[in-house]
């Protein structure tokens, strides 16, 4: 007699899954300050240890994309469940640069296994309007997670915690997702799922390409400044994971109540209004200290938080045939940028404080110095984005007329 399946049960399981990847983000990014401190590594160390996060994360969730239809959503959650368990408790207890490496990059692949699980598996138990909503609600998650572990983090380092406390906290909603999914009877994978090798072929339409490169700007746009927050903004005169909290609260609440912009501007329209915010945004950041942070910091969440959901929407609404797998694919383009990135990103931290060192600066001013020096070499990435989505808006008034 077969079991029977309670979908609820499963996307509650779902959520606190998505949680532990959140925490995974905002907890780090809160205590790089303490750990390159306590284990005397450096920023582009820092940036290598960030770098297996976003490695880790599309490595799993493209394989688990390709493999889902196989294995189904079982067995890609008990791996995320192991993933997360051993690399969490590796970083508590970690002595050195290579163990947080490791422990690191296996968090990275439970990160993306519960992607790769979780969203085909609520799409194939919720159907219409249900699914919608249920999908909507699964992925604000992600940025209400990180706000839950940036206060999280900032009391505990104010409260003057050691970081393996905090990295202890991540292991809650781990358990609690272990618990929920045990025992339960998981959705098979709907029959009819699109051909693996005509998805690959249709990626291929220059179109798709173009988008994947646009995908892996996107992506550094937002990861960037927010996994770096700590060292870049900690001697800026507001608190760093007080912003980081304050801009993934409004992308929750933006990404809530995206349907009617998208509807007024359609979806090219809102990500070249987001590249113009996300740079607005980061220069006044580069350029501001002090309480006009957190001014700075609400442009340029307006800026990001559009990026990815639409990123995905665009993909799928023109060019369909690319299927799952092409949507996994591009997110994992969007991770693995992010963490081709990050050791450059710590690279321009130690560059720039030598060069405001060499003009005389010291101590906290370097610091400040160096931290807007780097953000502002961020600015490229939504500035071609500008450019390209300009372009992207004039090609598809050029199909719609053609049509």
């Amino acid at each position: 007699m077969s079991q029977t399946i309670n979908a609820n049960r499963l996307f509650y399981a779902s959520c606190f899954a998505l949680i532990t990847t959140a925490f995974s983000f905002s907890i780090r990014a809160g205590i790089l300050t303490q750990l390159g401190a306590e284990l005397s590594l450096d920023t582009v160390q820092l940036g290598h240890i960030n770098q297996m996060w976003f490695l880790g994360f599309p490595i799993s969730m493209i394989l688990g994309g390709v493999f889902y239809s196989a294995i189904g959503p079982k067995l890609i959650m008990q791996i995320a469940l192991i993933a997360h368990a051993i690399g969490i408790l590796l970083t508590i207890y970690a002595v050195d640069y290579n163990t947080l490496l490791i422990s690191t990059l296996l968090i990275g692949l439970g990160n993306g296994c519960t992607e790769a699980a979780c969203n085909p598996m609520i799409a194939d138990s919720y159907s219409g309007l249900d699914f919608n909503s249920k999908l909507n609600r699964f992925h604000m998650w992600f940025p209400g997670g990180i706000v839950i572990g940036s206060l999280i983090s900032k009391f505990m380092t104010d409260a003057s915690m050691p970081w393996q406390a905090q990295i202890w906290v991540i292991l809650i909603p781990t358990a609690i997702y272990a618990v929920l999914f045990y025992g339960q009877a998981f959705p098979k994978p709907r029959a009819g799922a699109e051909n693996a090798l005509d998805s690959f072929k249709a990626m291929l339409n220059p179109l798709y390409l173009f988008m994947a490169a646009c995908m892996a700007l996107t992506a550094i746009s937002e990861f960037g400044p927010q996994q770096w927050v700590g060292p870049i903004l900690a001697k800026a005169g507001a608190s760093p994971m007080l912003i980081l909290a304050l801009v993934t609260g409004l992308m929750a609440v933006g990404r809530y109540f995206a349907g009617p912009i998208i509807h007024k501007l359609n979806t090219v329209g809102v990500l070249l209004g987001s590249a113009i915010f996300g740079v607005i945004g980061l220069y006044m950041m580069s350029t501001m200290d002090g309480s006009m942070l957190y001014v700075a910091a609400v442009f340029f969440a307006l800026g990001i938080c559009y990026f990815w959901p639409n990123m995905l929407g665009y993909v799928s609404e023109t060019m369909p045939q690319t299927g799952a797998l092409g949507l996994s694919i591009l997110g994992g383009i969007g991770m693995f940028s992010s963490s081709m990135f990050q050791p450059i990103i710590g690279a321009w931290i130690q560059e720039n404080k030598v060069a405001a060192e060499a003009t005389g600066l010291a101590g906290d001013a370097a610091d400040l110095a160096a931290g807007q020096a780097t953000l502002s070499n961020m600015l490229i990435f939504p500035a071609i984005l500008i450019v390209a989505f300009i372009g992207l808006y004039f090609f598809g008034k050029k199909v719609n007329h053609s049509a």
